[in-house]
């Protein structure tokens, strides 16, 4: 047997080690090979039709920048991981030098074994890569709205970059693996697993630190949103959470284990002495990855949440109902043929709509004032019922946004909402009744203005008292918004792109004229988030593995010791149900304490964050809830299956 078989036997026979650290490389190798199939894919490349300049730039930019945090973290998690690996072999280097092994010989086999797994590693991700390309596009294409999905293409620059990038950082892994192995007398190498841990100790003023820590910052991102849109604010209570959140896993776990071991009736009954005494090492050891499983799970869940919910085409209807929106001043001379173009295109491709107009009046602070008779014409269209004013000097304030919306509808709850109101245009007071708000959005606008809904006959008094003011033709108004309702705008997406182009081009150079499309508006938010989705839903899914493998060989990495502690335990009466009953006990609280914290946090910042917005986050949240909790019950029941099975084989 040559040297090179010799490190090939090593990873071989330490496999069960191995596995996770290879299983993990693997998984990095293919999403870093996702990223590069999408980064060099054609139609992401030369730009998604009818997306945005902003669109196109975060798909080439947002993906090469996925590459360098996926390329980082993979070194820092392997390097990391390959540092554990061998304090686990202490006693087999010791023995090595026993028998003859230089320094020199050592970090050679050191560097070929990592090399071989990395080899390996390299071609296992590229070519589950390659065999999950095309459902990996179909998916980012959906994700993306493109009509016919992405299309397949041999990724060679995809390979090319992922095989020389990870072949760099696996060789300056093994290079690296000689410097990761202390130095240590040949006594302490070969008895190395027989020193004993020291009992974990726990700091009670820290343990209540922690819980005094995440209370107050949970306290500070409510009270940023009831009290002060404070963005410090917010920051300082996230780093308190994470703070709080560290000091409960290496800490209050620790002290918390240990109070229930000062409970005699507790300790002692039945098998929960084995069980809490072994389960204090295991949290003691394990904090600093459960702390980062913990972080990284609440930010993952709350982005990728948030983005499914903003994405949803749902919200760009209540935002905006109108499926297209056109805006011109009054020296505009191609408006009425802009907005005739609009109506004969939508007839030629048979799709029913409906029509309604508003000239807008403006305050001194910016707010509109809407004519009765335009605003029931565009609600009549929407299904919403028309609004009556008992008198001339009535109005009713009608919301412009989603958050506008919300804080009517909250004071109609309150009931106050009956008041008299100064309406000032240019130099004129006019003192109104404002009666009970409508809180369904009917005329949409930018920013925090408020809407005013006013008689026609009071409209028509401001109107003529302002031209009056300054000294403008009868003909003069600001700006005029004409609005079309289809029901199924979805459907308007096939010509909205060339309509709007032909009337963009249409143009003399005189006047002011807009024009937008429900359709390309929520396209452009959906691939917009699609990406942000994409980014960091694969980064998220690519840490929740590493801290997966890091578990896995966690236990692993002791299981030599564990079934040894078990046998003898076994030879006083242990059986096959005690011993299930205590692993099971600890793997749930080692799989399962880190999730539910991360829940806990995300939930809080969902609640925190349904206080701002007028849509519902929570169904999404849910859905990413259950999706990651279904991933760890799956790994948690294969690591139980596999950890018994080796107890039961040792257990006499």
């Amino acid at each position: 047997m040559n040297f090179r078989q010799f490190a090939i036997y090593n990873v071989v026979r330490n496999k069960r080690i191995y596995l996770a650290h290879f299983l993990s490389s693997t998984f990095s190798v293919m999403i870093f090979f996702t990223y590069a199939l999408l980064l060099f894919h054609p139609d992401l490349k030369d730009g998604l039709k009818g997306s945005s300049g902003t669109v196109n730039m975060l798909a080439n930019q947002g993906f090469l920048i996925a590459e360098i945090i996926i390329f980082i973290f993979s070194f820092l998690f392997l390097l990391y991981s390959v540092g554990s690996f061998l304090k686990t072999r202490k006693k087999e280097f010791g023995i090595f030098q026993i028998i003859g092994m230089t320094r020199k010989q050592m970090n050679r086999l050191l560097f070929m074994e990592n090399l071989c797994i990395g080899l390996a590693a390299i071609v296992a991700g590229v070519g589950l890569g390659m065999i999950f390309a095309k459902l990996i596009l179909l998916i980012c294409g959906s994700m993306l709205a493109v009509e016919e999905s992405l299309r397949f293409y041999f990724p060679l620059k995809a390979i090319a970059l992922t095989v020389g990038a990870f072949l760099l950082l696996f060789v300056v892994i093994a290079l690296s693996s000689s410097l990761l192995m202390r130095k240590g007398s040949l006594i302490d190498l070969v008895k190395s697993e027989e020193k004993p841990k020291p009992e974990p100790k726990a700091s009670r003023l820290l343990a209540l630190l922690s819980v005094i820590l995440i209370g107050g910052g949970y306290a500070g991102v409510f009270a940023f949103v009831w009290i002060t849109y404070s963005f410090p604010l917010l920051l300082g209570s996230v780093v308190l959470v994470i703070a709080g959140t560290y000091l409960l896993f290496t800490q209050l776990s620790v002290y918390a284990i240990r109070a229930l071991k000062g409970n005699k009736r507790l300790f002692f009954r039945k098998t929960n002495l084995l069980f809490l005494s072994e389960l204090t090492y295991r949290m003691k050891d394990n904090a600093v990855m459960f702390f980062m499983v913990s972080v990284i799970s609440a930010s993952a869940f709350t982005g990728i949440g948030t983005m499914l919910a903003i994405a949803d085409p749902g919200l760009s209807s209540m935002t905006n109902p109108y499926a297209f929106t056109y805006q011109n001043s009054w020296d505009t001379p191609n408006a009425e043929r802009h907005v005739r173009k609009i109506e004969e295109t939508l007839i030629d491709n048979e799709v029913p709509y409906q029509k309604g107009s508003y000239i807008p009046l403006y305050d001194n602070e910016g707010n509109y004032i809407i004519k009765l008779s335009e605003y029931n014409n565009l609600a009549k269209a929407l299904g919403y019922k028309e609004r009556t004013l008992e008198n001339g000097n009535d109005s009713f304030m009608t919301p412009g946004n989603l958050t506008s919306r919300k804080t009517l509808r909250a004071k109609v709850g309150q009931g106050s909402t009956q008041k008299n109101i100064d309406m000032r245009v240019g130099e004129t007071n006019k003192k109104v009744r404002l009666t009970t708000p409508e809180t369904e959005i009917v005329i949409p606008v930018e920013y925090t203005r408020d809407v005013y809904v006013v008689s026609n006959e009071l409209y028509d008094k401001m109107n003529k008292e302002f031209k009056n003011e300054i000294q403008a033709d009868e003909n003069f108004y600001f700006d005029k918004k004409t609005q079309f309702v289809v029901t199924d705008w979805m459907g308007t997406r096939k010509f909205a792109p060339d309509l709007i182009e032909s009337i963009q081009n249409d143009s003399d150079g005189q006047g002011y004229f807009e024009i937008s499309a429900l359709v390309l508006d929520w396209l452009n938010s959906k691939q917009t988030n699609g990406i942000i989705l994409i980014l960091s839903g694969l980064i998220g899914i690519v840490f929740f593995t590493f801290a997966a493998s890091f578990t896995y060989f966690r236990l692993y990495a002791d299981l030599e010791r564990d079934e040894e502690q078990y046998r003898m335990i076994g030879k006083m009466g242990l059986s096959h149900p005690e011993l299930r009953n205590i692993v099971t006990r600890q793997l749930v609280l080692m799989f399962f304490l880190p999730i539910v914290l991360a829940i806990t946090h995300s939930s809080v910042a969902f609640v925190a964050l349904q206080q701002l917005v007028d849509f519902s986050v929570m169904g999404y949240t849910l859905r990413i809830f259950l999706v990651f909790a279904s991933m760890q019950i799956l790994f948690f029941l294969l690591v139980r299956w596999r950890y018994l099975r080796h107890m039961y084989a040792k257990l006499i």
